[in-house]
């Protein structure tokens, strides 16, 4: 595995054991860490995260942790996975609790899930069907229409850009994946999503 060294984003706000498990369960070494400077200057990083956008981007502002991500990924060969929560906030904005920015590190805003006429329960949790992209590195040797699990209220909406997403239908279609050369992301929990999930962090990984 090219990178061997994980560092995982700690803002008080991810399922951060479950996430250190897989990644060492798949041949890599987890270091979960709130320091900026150990987060500006790894090459793999994993935001997890569960809750708020609203406070995760306060906690992430207050600790200098969105500049150190940022810093990180000025070198070309270093990489972010947003999980859940932290993939919504790779986002612009979010509109849970009013209007918040995110990190911008993708074009996406994210909205909750529409729930036309109470015909779909809201948080969204169990199994899905995601149906990926054309040459997906993240989904690499996973066949199309594999279910992972979600557990979430808002969903990045699509827009017209070159980055590439995976699709879930729930009573909407949203992103349930992204991944463009440094910034991946996932609405599902990998590491929640048996021999599948860590598949995908295998080759986000490599």
């Amino acid at each position: 595995m090219a990178e061997n060294k994980v560092v995982i984003i700690d803002y008080g706000m991810g399922n951060l054991w479950s996430v250190a498990s897989a990644v060492k369960f798949v041949g890599a070494t987890p270091v979960i860490s709130d320091d900026p400077s150990t987060i500006s200057k790894a090459n793999v990083l994993i935001l997890p995260g569960v809750g708020s956008f609203r406070k995760a981007m306060t906690t992430i502002k207050e600790k200098s942790i969105d500049m150190a991500i940022l810093e990180s990924l000025q070198k070309p060969r270093s990489k972010i996975l947003g999980i859940c929560l932290g993939m919504q906030l790779l986002g612009v904005s979010s509109t849970e609790d009013g209007l918040t920015p995110g990190l911008g590190l993708v074009k996406n805003e994210v909205v909750k899930l529409a729930n036309h006429e109470k015909q779909i329960k809201i948080p969204h949790v169990g199994f899905n069907i995601v149906q990926k992209p054309e040459n997906s590195k993240l989904f690499d040797q996973i066949s199309n229409d594999t279910a992972f699990y979600f557990v979430h209220s808002y969903v990045m909406q699509f827009i017209d850009d070159p980055q590439k997403c995976a699709t879930t239908t729930y009573g909407q279609k949203f992103v349930s994946a992204i991944e463009t050369d440094q910034v991946f992301g996932t609405q599902f929990h990998p590491e929640k999503s048996q021999k599948n999930g860590l598949k995908v962090l295998e080759n986000f990984l490599r």
